[in-house]
């Protein structure tokens, strides 16, 4: 009987009689084989491609008995080697067994170079028992053998296996090279310890091989991944030679921490050089733009992709459109994503999260009909996103409906989703109902759940249940300040000074300091950061007379400054002088001082946006006649002619 996936996948070549090519020429070859297979956070080679400079040609059929019978006497080291190569490559572990039980009953049955080939042949398939025993009983062992043994246990989910072979060989004897090193960093980084890394490191200066671009790569990766910037570069600095997935580890590190100036700056730097940016630079540049609200550097990126005529592939799209709709800009959002050809499940879910944080709950729900439509099927991401879209919509009735969809699709809500179903209860004032479902839920209420519906508490000043939700966060997170600050301003909207002091003690003997409130406003590609109460800025005084002036017109159409969002125990005029230094009050009026007539003002805060500032913001859009769009760490406000996209329902 012929199987449905041919064992024909391409032709063999090698020459009559001789042995296969040592473990030097495997090594070199998984050079060839990594530049081919670059990917910014991925270094160590592929351990495969062995044989490929000896030239006969021998096709591989269906049936491996078959071919065995056509080579006849030609039947060599080669030819199996060619042959697990393949089962390898596409995962055929019947097929690769097969050949095995061949092998053991020829007269190569010891031979080292085809025993590494079905070492890799199991690893690489997740077969670890048995990849196990061929390297137990191989009776003739090299560096290649180790190395194989190192990486299946690493990309196999035991990478502390993999880091404890490494000493065995060593004192046995093996000479590591800069693939054993490049495969043992990559395990100290999924053990996620320091302490690994920088003993590998330590090894590769002792060998020799820091300056290798492959292990100096991957030390560049690892330091990234530990958050260690300063060593990531030093390393990267001090490499013989670069190829584009150093620039890109790199570059990747700086976008993850959210330095997108650093990020730029790194991408400048590598076009400088001559390095030509890949899809993978992009996403990451993109990235960072992303996290930091940058749209304009966002887009001057975008220009680069469309003026190198590279051709978008899947995840760059995708990244992109997330910028656009994390900066804001959901308009150019629905521009990349109308222009997709090919939507993949990541493009639906950023569009749904874009229209979701924006406020936009009926086009989120309009777009998953649409989605549906076209067999896409949703996944738990998918359903995160309708409820978030209902959540900040109000829309009970329609997330209720959601969450019970998610079990036709086979799909099992998780905490994230049970977090913003209570959200969602919350927000529209049902806060006994939260109350039972949080009680009535299959899984353990974490302290997000709390942390939910002690916002929703505040949003209604209900104190009874704003202490009952404050108690079991504290039980169970007691060193985030957020849910002090919350409960703070419930016990301050109702005149309880005491209990406000009280909480503030309680801070105190945790060590729990509260995260200072920030707001940055891009500016002709600059970030301009500010803190609340903050006076170094250069042009601070203007800055100030600027929010005087709007502070006048909008109080002239009916602001009053709500002084309990002051948690200071001042008179009544300290309040009002504290609300007016805001950070982003100060980011608008900066804004406004740097920006053309008429244009848009972009500004995002590290922390929810308060009362007071919502309802100064929403009536200085009107004054200065300004859309501002505010996107703090909840979702985006945009605010135009004296009203907010959140229908003041946040």
């Amino acid at each position: 009987m012929k199987r449905s996936v041919p064992f024909k996948l391409r032709t063999l070549s090698y020459t009559n009689g001789q042995k296969p090519v040592s473990s030097n020429v495997f090594y070199e070859q998984f050079s060839t084989s990594l530049e081919a297979s670059a990917r910014p956070m991925c270094t160590e080679p592929r351990l495969s491609d062995c044989g490929e400079e000896r030239r006969r040609d021998v096709p591989v059929t269906e049936n491996f008995h078959d071919e065995v019978h056509n080579v006849g006497d030609q039947l060599d080291p080669v030819f199996y080697i060619g042959v697990l190569k393949q089962c390898a490559e596409f995962g055929r572990v019947r097929d690769g067994r097969m050949v095995h039980a061949h092998v053991f009953k020829s007269e190569f049955n010891d031979d080292i170079e085809i025993n590494n080939n079905i070492l890799y042949l199991y690893s690489k398939c997740g077969v670890l028992g048995e990849a196990q025993k061929i390297f137990d009983e191989m009776p003739l062992k090299d560096t290649f053998t180790w190395t194989a043994m190192i990486i299946a246990y690493s990309q196999n989910g035991n990478p502390e296996k993999g880091l404890s072979l490494f000493p065995q060989m060593v004192r046995l004897g093996f000479k590591p090279n800069k693939f054993t090193f490049s495969s043992l960093l990559k395990a100290s980084r999924a053990v996620s310890t320091r302490k690994h890394g920088m003993h590998m490191h330590a090894l590769c200066i002792k060998y020799g091989y820091e300056s290798s671009i492959y292990i100096g790569t991957a030390l560049v990766d690892t330091y990234v991944r530990y958050g260690l910037m300063n060593e990531a570069e030093l390393i990267f600095d001090g490499l013989v030679s670069k190829n584009e997935v150093s620039w890109n580890a790199l570059i990747a590190g700086y976008a993850r921490k959210d330095e997108v100036d650093k990020a730029l700056d790194l991408f400048q730097r590598m076009k400088r050089e001559s390095f030509d940016p890949d899809d993978f630079t992009y996403s990451s540049v993109l990235s960072a733009c992303a996290s930091s609200g940058a749209l304009e550097q966002g887009k001057w990126i975008h220009g680069h992709v469309i003026k190198s005529g590279t051709k978008l592939v899947d995840f760059v799209g995708n990244t992109l459109l997330h910028m656009y709709a994390k900066c804001g800009s959901i308009m150019d959002a629905e521009k990349v994503f109308a222009r997709s050809t090919k939507r993949s499940i990541v493009s639906w879910n950023s569009m749904l999260a874009g229209y979701a944080e924006y406020g936009l709950g009926l086009k989120s729900l309009e777009l998953f009909n649409k989605m549906l439509k076209t067999e896409m099927r949703p996944n738990e991401i998918t359903f995160l996103c309708l409820l978030t879209a209902c959540s900040y919509a109000g829309l009970v009735e329609e997330g209720r409906r959601y969450l019970d969809t998610m079990k036709l699709y086979g799909l099992e809500p998780k905490v994230e989703h049970y977090v913003t179903v209570v959200d969602l209860l919350g927000r529209a004032g049902k806060l006994n109902e939260a109350l039972t479902f949080i009680t009535s839920m299959p899984v353990e209420p974490v302290a997000e759940i709390w942390k939910a519906m002690l916002s929703a508490c505040k949003l209604h000043r209900n104190l009874e249940l704003g202490v009952y939700a404050a108690e079991r966060v504290f039980e169970l997170d007691p060193y985030d300040s957020g849910p002090y600050i919350i409960l703070s301003n419930i016990y301050a909207s109702v005149g309880r000074k005491a209990d406000v002091a009280k909480v503030r003690m309680a801070m105190k003997e945790c060590g729990v300091s509260k995260e200072p409130a920030c707001s940055w406003v891009e500016i002709e590609n600059v970030v301009h950061v500010f803190v609340a109460g903050d006076d170094t800025h250069p042009q601070i005084k203007e800055i100030h007379k600027s929010w005087e002036n709007i502070s006048v017109k909008i109080k002239e159409i009916g602001y009053e400054p709500d002084t309990t969002q002051v948690l200071l125990f001042v008179d009544e005029h300290e309040r009002k002088v504290n609300l007016q230094q805001h950070s982003e009050k100060l980011a608008l009026a900066f804004a406004v001082l740097n920006t053309p007539r008429g244009s848009t003002i972009r500004i995002k805060k590290n922390i929810r946006v308060c009362i007071d500032c919502h309802s100064a913001i929403k009536l200085a859009s009107k004054v200065i006649g300004r859309d501002i769009v505010l996107r703090d760490t909840k979702r985006f406000h945009h605010f135009r002619d004296g009203s907010c996209s959140c229908g003041d329902y946040w």
